[in-house]
Parts: structure tokens; sequence; C-alpha cells
């Protein structure tokens, strides 16, 4: 098959992938608000509190800043919600007293993950005809996504569009 020919279907595949790609963020926003209203959270600070628990350990409120692209101010409003929803605690850094790190409360992440883990028992089902190099090829979409939206983020929050 020729260039020519191959380019009207690289355009009908892409305008089928904006629209699927809309319908799939739509997807995901309604999905997570569902969640956040059932435990009861902003749909951003169940997110955040996804993030942190990606994090491995405590962290500080401008580390969370960073993670979510709110401002400290944002930041530190959104760990208020999360400390008084049980989710999270402030406490002194052991090595700098001057530091207040946010740190997970662990029967509050256990409570959810349970959530996560009864809404998304079947997803790994959904990839079970894929071979590795398919789950490659989709990983690596989601990462490349993942770091065009942070960039597409940072250029709203500075005016930059």
């Amino acid at each position: 098959m020729g260039e020519a020919a191959r380019e009207p279907e690289r355009e009908r595949v892409l305008d089928e992938l904006s629209a699927v790609s809309r319908r799939y963020m739509a997807s995901y926003a309604l999905f997570n608000q569902a969640v956040a209203d059932h435990l009861g959270l902003h749909p951003t600070d169940l997110q955040c509190l996804n993030l942190l628990t990606l994090e491995g350990g405590p962290v500080t409120t401008g580390r969370i800043a960073e993670l979510t692209g709110l401002t400290t101010g944002s930041a530190t409003r959104l760990v208020d919600r999360l400390e008084r929803a049980g989710y999270v605690v402030r406490e002194r850094d052991v090595v700098d007293r001057r530091r207040v790190l946010v740190t997970t409360v662990p029967e509050k992440i256990v409570e959810f993950g349970r959530v996560w883990d009864r809404l998304g028992g079947g997803w790994v089902a959904l990839f079970d005809d894929l071979d590795a190099g398919e789950l490659a090829l989709i990983v690596d979409h989601m990462k490349r996504t993942t770091e065009f939206s942070a960039a597409q983020v940072a250029r709203l929050r500075a005016g930059d569009f």
C-alpha cells in the first residue's frame, strides 16, 4: 500500500482516537466524582490521596502542590480537608523540626484501597487478550499523555495558551 493510500486511514483513526479519548476522559472524570461522593471527598482530594499512596511515605505540602499542580495555598486547604476527613495527619519532620510532613493514616488508606479493589476487580481482565508488547504500548501511551497533561496544566496555570 502506498503512502497516499495510508494517510486517509491514519486521519480516520486519529479522528476516532480523538473522540474515544474525549469519552474516556469524561468517563473517568464522572467515575472519579462518583467515588469521591461515595467517600465524602472532593474529586481533587480523592486524586491527591491516590497520588499520596504512590509516594511511598510522608511528603510536604509543597510536594502535594507539585503533584497536583495546585498553588501552595490551595494544597494547604486540600490537606486541611483530608485531615478533617481522617485520611492524613500533619507531623513535624524528626530531622528538620521546621518542616511539616503530611502522612496518610494507614487504616483509612486500607479502607480507601478496599473501595478501589471492589470497583476495579474486573480491571485486569480487560487486558487478558493483550500480549506484553500491546500492554507496553498502552503503558507508553499513558505515560506520554500524563506528561502532556502536566505540561498543559502548567500552561493553563501560567496563562500561557
